[in-house]
């Protein structure tokens, strides 16, 4: 029993002895106020005049000015492939030729049938011809009254005939001459050319998909043809910088393949709306690449700035605090040696400094040690960093 009390005694104790050390360590007021004198080091930092700007940080890939596909409109064997990947092309260049002897066949069946059609339209125009003549020859004689009116009509039908079936023979020899010319045009397609409509520069080879001798249906995939002479830089904005996007705006452009080097493009393209699932708007950034260093499928950071402000007030942004629900700053009264809070409304960030919009504010701010303070604290600024802070505010105001 009195080993219990014992031990009870010495618990006792060391929660008296604990508590008095908290006390006076951080005193049942809360922090950084001043029982007792006790003040709280700190350090501080001079408010100043300064150039800020807004910039958006983001991150997306490359993708190539244009690219397309160089596929067959017809089926056949392909005969000979002409270029490989990493080849340069200008427009009209031939890429692949496939075998055309069943089309060469087509051809030539297509003009024999174009002759026999020309051989029937010529015959068809000598029977109109006769006919013609012979019911001319009718009328004369039944003005004579040689000939009677059964034989008239019966030249009138012959005529008749005559020129109808010319008419299907002029009929049947443009249908032989569509037929040779799709004909024509099958051949052509045989020999497959790079081709496009928006400009003359020669553009590259980046894929290839097949190789001599493949059969190939209508449509199936040969190469694959990119302009390289710009890229798209593809970024996803959120919601909360998408007013701040606007066509025309200056990018920088960097990529992990070129270490510092910086890059220049333009906004070009803003989505209207944002994806409901994601919440962020498509912009696409048009750069330049005239040396071809960028490739498509490359990973980007893109850096738009959004605004420029000169000559404003700013603050440390190790200084901004928050008490009671507002964003503010602890001054310091170096006459007093105190820490008043005063709550802020700031503008743009950039980097360590903050821009002051309201109030007016000038002065020291504390930048160290704030976390303890409440509101008219005491504080303790060592005098190295009193006197590097004051010289640095001084030559601040004299600038």
């Amino acid at each position: 029993m009195k080993k219990v009390i014992y031990i009870a005694v010495i618990i006792i104790a060391l929660l008296i002895i604990s508590w008095r050390f908290y006390e006076a360590f951080s005193g049942e007021q809360g922090p950084g106020r001043d029982p007792g004198g006790m003040t709280v080091p700190v350090e501080i930092s001079p408010v100043t005049l300064q150039t800020v700007r807004d910039v958006g940080e983001f991150s997306g890939t490359l993708l190539p000015k244009s690219l397309f596909n160089v596929a067959p409109k017809v089926t056949g064997r392909l005969e000979k492939l002409l270029v490989n990947i990493g080849d340069k092309v200008s427009n009209g260049d031939l890429i692949a030729v496939l075998d055309s002897e069943e089309y060469a066949q087509q051809v030539a069946q297509a003009k024999a049938a174009l002759d026999v059609s020309q051989a029937n339209l010529a015959d068809s125009k000598s029977a109109q011809d006769i006919a013609g003549r012979d019911y001319e020859r009718a009328q004369e004689l039944k003005k004579q009254k040689i000939a009677s009116a059964t034989e008239l009509d019966a030249a009138l039908a012959r005529l008749s005939a005559a020129k109808a079936k010319h008419q299907v023979a002029e009929a049947q020899v443009k249908q032989a001459e569509a037929a040779l010319k799709a004909a024509e045009v099958r051949l052509s397609y045989t020999r497959i050319h790079a081709s496009w409509d928006d400009g003359e520069g020669r553009r590259v080879v980046a894929e290839r998909f097949v190789d001599e001798g493949a059969m190939l249906r209508a449509n199936d995939q040969i190469v694959s043809i990119v302009d390289l002479s710009s890229v798209r830089a593809i970024i996803n904005v959120v919601e909360q910088d998408f007013p701040n996007i606007r066509i025309g705006q200056a990018t920088t452009i960097s990529t992990d393949a070129y270490g510092d080097r910086i890059f220049t493009g333009m906004v070009a393209r803003r989505a209207p709306v944002l994806k409901e699932e994601s919440r962020q708007s498509r912009v696409e950034i048009e750069i330049l690449n005239p040396d071809g260093l960028l490739a498509p499928g490359m990973f980007v950071r893109a850096s738009i700035q959004f605004a420029e402000h000169h000559n404003v007030t700013v603050i440390p942004l190790t200084a901004l605090v928050r008490r009671n629900g507002s964003r503010g700053v602890f001054l310091a009264d170096m006459q007093e040696m105190k820490a008043h809070f005063v709550p802020l409304q700031v503008g743009i960030t950039d980097g360590e400094w903050v821009e002051v919009l309201q109030p007016e504010l000038e002065g020291m701010v504390v930048t160290l040690g704030q976390h303890l303070l409440e509101d008219g604290a005491a504080i303790n600024v060592p005098e190295s960093n009193s006197g590097d802070q004051q010289d640095e505010a001084s030559q601040e105001a004299h600038r």
